[in-house]
């Protein structure tokens, strides 16, 4: 098995695992879910796997070509050297793109995470086709493959995707370990250095003004603890009453297309931040600083 083979295996083990806990409990499906949420959802799955395998499949041959002698030439760093350099060039970048997606440049590529009204395993990738393809973090962790971080990459990824699934679930795994008194040192230090269901829920509410929703930050992958080392932290150990963005509520739900595709694909929406179909009037965008 090569260690694509096993970070696929790994994504599917994962990410099936925590779809059938939702499924036990009843969430899976959840009532919320229109029907273009389904045909989105869906889509996701096909456009994650094609754009993320381009991505290592073009980083690879691009450093083929541009250093063929540095195939592998790292693969002898230990372990530990190998996972620093993951976690910066991964998930810190992650960080940041994750936190510009949130302004006006490329909100309209991160807008569909956060259309769901629901939260769910099946909301994990739910992001423009773009917003993967120009992600700086899979382009480094590409070209980090092709230098010889195989093993140790797909050792980094399963911990990865365990905590960001975990984080996205309708299964709040952290619930019930903040009403034991005895863990309470623990889940401190915990919800300051991963992603938990409470601190990534309150990212994707409907409203800040709950007291709960903090959508203007919280945006860590895997280490939360990049939100509180740059500021953008807020731990209230609660969960947001609704999820989703006021302007779907307001004008319907934006097609699934559009939300996938833009901006090759536009809105036929009157208001709308995914560009405007020809031929509609024009409209005044909503300030996505409130989504």
């Amino acid at each position: 098995m090569t260690p694509t083979q096993a970070q696929l295996l790994s994504l599917a083990s994962v990410l099936g695992l925590f779809a059938f806990l939702e499924w036990r409990l009843g969430r899976f499906a959840p009532p919320q879910a229109t029907r273009e949420d389904h045909r989105l959802d869906a889509a996701v799955i096909l456009m994650f796997l094609g754009v993320t395998g381009a991505v290592a499949l073009t980083a690879n041959l691009l450093a083929s070509i541009w250093a063929p002698e540095w195939q592998g030439a790292l693969g002898h760093w230990p372990w530990w050297a190998m996972l620093l350099v993951l976690i910066v060039g991964d998930d810190l970048t992650q960080y940041g793109w994750h936190r510009l997606s949130h302004s006006s440049v490329l909100w309209p590529l991160h807008r569909a995470h956060h259309s769901a009204p629901y939260m769910s395993v099946r909301v994990v990738y739910r992001n423009n086709a773009l917003y993967y393809a120009l992600m700086p973090g899979l382009w480094i962790m590409g070209f980090l493959v092709y230098l010889g971080f195989g093993w140790v990459t797909v050792g980094y990824t399963l911990v990865k995707i365990t905590v960001i699934v975990g984080a996205h679930s309708a299964w709040r795994w952290d619930e019930a370990l903040y009403r034991k008194p005895a863990l309470r040192p623990l889940m401190w230090v915990l919800e300051r250095l991963i992603s938990t269901p409470a601190t990534h829920h309150a990212h994707h509410a409907l409203t800040e003004s709950d007291g709960i929703g903090h959508y203007s930050g919280n945006f860590g992958n895997l280490f939360f603890l990049w939100d509180v080392i740059f500021g953008t932290a807020v731990i209230t150990r609660r969960y947001p009453p609704a999820v989703g963005l006021q302007d779907d509520l307001d004008h319907g739900p934006e097609r699934w297309q559009a939300q996938l595709f833009y901006p090759f694909v536009r809105s036929s929406r009157e208001e709308t931040v995914l560009g405007r179909h020809p031929g509609l009037p024009p409209a005044t965008t909503k300030n996505i600083a409130s989504n």
